[in-house]
């Protein structure tokens, strides 16, 4: 089976975004360029690690490679929606995160999630097999992304504001409070 490789280097707009009431989004990336429309699933937990992650590989390109790398965001975010159509075109299983230090761009890689971390392998496994179970199939789709440390930044602080929208958390137990309220178990299950 072949597989695709969706390369933006660089886009035009790469975003993180949502579809779907709060308590029942759907979490996207998005990349447009080059006539191109690709957008991928992925879970609000990845967005947030992805943002935590970037971050991280922002500060260690300066401190180790002397990046110049902008302050904060720019003041005029990236507040749009997601472009239309949203169609899925996979899964993200795994996010993958570099820093080419000739060109000086990050580079992000979704790659799709394969039928290995769908199913539970149930059994020993073949010790004659070459592959790093760590590795992930060089037959799955992905979605290659090129940014600077400019638009890297803005997509931080886009995904943290996407994440933060949701519900706001109940401040008792943490979970997300929904508009009827919640059972919280820190109150013996009464509505909170």
């Amino acid at each position: 089976m072949t597989h695709q490789v969706h390369a933006f280097e660089p886009p035009e707009r790469f975003v993180a975004g949502t579809v779907g009431p709060p308590g029942e989004r759907t979490f996207f990336l998005q990349a447009r360029g080059g006539g191109r429309l690709v957008s991928v699933a992925l879970e609000k937990v990845q967005v947030s690690l992805l943002a935590e992650k970037l971050e991280e590989l922002l500060s260690e390109a300066q401190r180790r490679f002397g990046v110049d790398l902008p302050e904060t965001a720019p003041v005029t975010g990236d507040n749009e929606p997601l472009d239309t159509p949203v169609d899925e075109e996979f899964r993200v299983g795994t996010l993958g995160l570099a820093f080419d230090v000739d060109t000086a761009t990050v580079v992000i890689e979704a790659i799709a999630a394969g039928e290995a971390e769908v199913e539970v392998e149930l059994g020993e496994a073949d010790d004659d097999t070459d592959e790093d179970p760590d590795e992930p199939d060089d037959d799955l789709d992905r979605l290659r992304v090129r940014l600077t440390p400019e638009a890297t930044r803005a997509f931080i602080e886009r995904a943290r504001r996407v994440v933060n929208a949701g519900r706001p958390p109940c401040p008792l137990c943490g979970q997300p409070l929904d508009p009827a309220g919640h059972l919280c178990p820190r109150h013996n299950g009464y509505h909170r």
